[in-house]
């Protein structure tokens, strides 16, 4: 792709290292901000700058919040024994947008995945295995995608807390496998969340 401008190439590259964004679709959405009042842009890179800065981590359950104890951590209406395990941000906000869940979360930030380099000392793991140690938890819900990653990930987690009384489940399987959750529709996943069923079942099916 020949480009007039240097910058205009610069800014193509740089919007092109975005996941699902070609140099194609880049330079559609380069061209559509040049089209644009500046203060558009401007509007744009100064929110990009001020979460990039800004953002904290929940210390409770790591999921992504604008203080230090996330909105749903610091309700005392949530069942704080109950504890869903998701991977990201994402699945938080599809399984919120059910409706049907009415304790916390755990955000891992990824599953295992020794293809990609992941192991579980780089993910969110310790903390919880913590939460399970200090009998601040009843039941732990593994909300993972159906993959074989976030199957290795249950697993290993199961591994580490077995030996507490600890009530562990995974959502019901109305979600396919090889399913990300973020994809799954609200009914179906709010469903698959009220029909759990306890994790040692999804190994005998295995």
């Amino acid at each position: 792709m020949e480009f007039s401008s240097k910058l205009l190439e610069k800014a193509v590259d740089e919007m092109a290292q975005l996941p699902g964004i070609g140099k194609r679709t880049a330079l559609r959405l380069v061209l559509h901000l040049l089209k644009q009042p500046l203060e558009q842009t401007q509007f744009l890179t100064q929110a990009l700058m001020k979460m990039r800065e800004e953002i904290k981590f929940c210390k409770s359950c790591h999921n992504i919040s604008d203080v230090d104890l996330c909105e749903i951590c610091s309700n005392k209406q949530r069942n704080h024994s109950l504890i869903c395990v998701v991977e990201d941000v994402r699945d938080v906000m599809a399984i919120e947008n059910t409706g049907q869940f009415k304790g916390v979360y755990h955000v891992l930030g990824g599953k295992i995945s020794p293809i990609d380099g992941v192991g579980p000392s780089q993910l969110n793991i310790n903390t919880l295995v913590e939460k399970v140690k200090n009998n601040d938890v009843e039941e732990l819900i593994f909300a993972l995608s159906s993959t074989m990653e976030g199957d290795t990930t249950n697993f290993y987690i199961y591994k580490q807390i077995k030996d507490y009384s600890v009530k562990t489940s995974t959502i019901a399987r109305g979600i396919s496998v090889g399913d990300e959750l973020e994809y799954a529709d609200e009914v179906t996943l709010g469903r698959s969340i009220l029909h759990r069923i306890p994790f040692e079942n999804s190994l005998k099916n295995n």
